[in-house]
């Protein structure tokens, strides 16, 4: 068996919508020939809140080859994933940003951060990972 990399990515989102959320981790774990770490900060296991939470984000996302954003229009009113957005500009991080299944349109923060606009499908996710992420 060839060598497979590990790829390091923070999946932005917001806990309102944990489902897509889960369903794209779901859709990663069960991609063959793909390793990936989970460096995101899902509702089940949140960081400590109070004033370090900034400093805690930046640990997470400085160790990872790229950056999904969960496009849903919700992103809008969300100053975190705009926080998060800033953090993978600051450490050149590229972000590939996933259309939530059925849509087409994004926020625009999201469409002018991102390397890459994929389709909510399993092949177009794992091939811009593959593609953008830092080596």
């Amino acid at each position: 068996m060839p060598y497979l990399k590990t790829y390091h990515l923070f999946i932005s989102h917001a806990w309102d919508y944990n489902e897509e959320y889960y369903r794209l981790v779901n859709m990663l774990q069960g991609t063959p020939y793909f390793k990936w770490r989970n460096y995101s900060v899902p509702q089940h296991d949140p960081l400590t809140g109070g004033g370090q939470l900034e400093a805690q984000l930046r640990n997470q996302v400085q160790p990872v080859h790229a950056m999904l954003i969960l496009a849903g229009m919700y992103v809008n009113h969300r100053q975190w994933i705009q926080y998060e957005l800033d953090l993978a500009r600051e450490y050149g991080k590229p972000v590939i940003g996933v259309y939530p299944w059925g849509q087409q349109r994004a926020p625009v923060q999201v469409t002018n951060a991102a390397a890459a606009m994929v389709g909510w499908n399993t092949d177009s996710i794992v091939a811009a990972v593959r593609e953008y992420s830092l080596r």
